[in-house]
């Protein structure tokens, strides 16, 4: 009889490798979350999307109106489906079926919510948050307006540094981004970036918080997954 999973040695060595793995995610999510903190953030790593489900809806105020960002971790994360069933009024943009007038006004009441619920392109280890728009609308409501901003980002988003964050934005997030919004632009072919001028570029607007802004309450989550792009 062959050994059981528990008994080969070979099992134990993956399962190890895993363990290490998540060691070392964790190590640099906390890192990054102690950063952030000595930069004025309210940071904190949590090791499941649970974690940072359950961290989200405790610091949302009940009847608070929320602006959700183009964020497909926001959207991993399964609030909004518990927030719209506790009564709060959400301005989503994604919803289907909108008009392009109905995605522009969303789009404003992001800037005038009492919580806006989005994820950034990078986390670095210096405790900086990068993104990058194509239209402005996220990284302008992550800056100034809404009461509250939560930012919440999985560790793949976490590099050592501007540098890499700008890389991590064009050669890993962006093109994944617009592949799967269907824009026609080269990195949605090939996966490279190559510094296009197409009418549909995505890669438009791009803001670094070095520091919270002054009169900003940003609450970042590092999250010991991967998530979004």
């Amino acid at each position: 009889m062959g050994n059981s999973d528990n008994e080969n040695p070979y099992f134990a060595r993956l399962q190890n490798a895993k363990k290490t793995r998540k060691w070392l995610l964790e190590q640099r999510g906390q890192k990054a979350a102690e950063a952030l903190k000595k930069n004025a953030f309210d940071a904190l790593y949590v090791d499941s999307l649970e974690a940072a489900r359950t961290e989200i809806l405790n610091r949302i105020p009940k009847g608070a109106k929320i602006g959700v960002g183009g964020s497909m971790t926001i959207r991993q994360t399964g609030v909004l489906d518990t927030l719209e069933k506790q009564g709060n009024v959400i301005y989503d943009h994604w919803k289907p079926g909108l008009s392009d007038e109905d995605v522009l006004k969303i789009r404003k009441a992001h800037l005038t919510c009492d919580v806006f619920l989005t994820s950034a392109n990078a986390v670095t280890l210096e405790g900086a948050l990068v993104s990058t728009d194509g239209i402005g609308n996220r990284v302008g409501a992550m800056t100034f307006g809404p009461n509250m901003v939560i930012v919440v980002a999985g560790v793949n988003k976490v590099v050592n540094d501007r540098e890499s964050a700008f890389r991590r934005i064009k050669e890993v997030a962006t093109p994944q981004v617009v592949r799967d919004m269907g824009l026609e632009v080269p990195c949605a072919v090939t996966g490279f970036c190559v510094d296009c001028n197409a009418p549909m570029r995505a890669c438009r607007v791009t803001v670094i918080l070095e520091r919270k802004p002054f009169l900003s309450d940003i609450h970042v989550l590092i999250v010991g997954e991967d998530l979004g792009f």
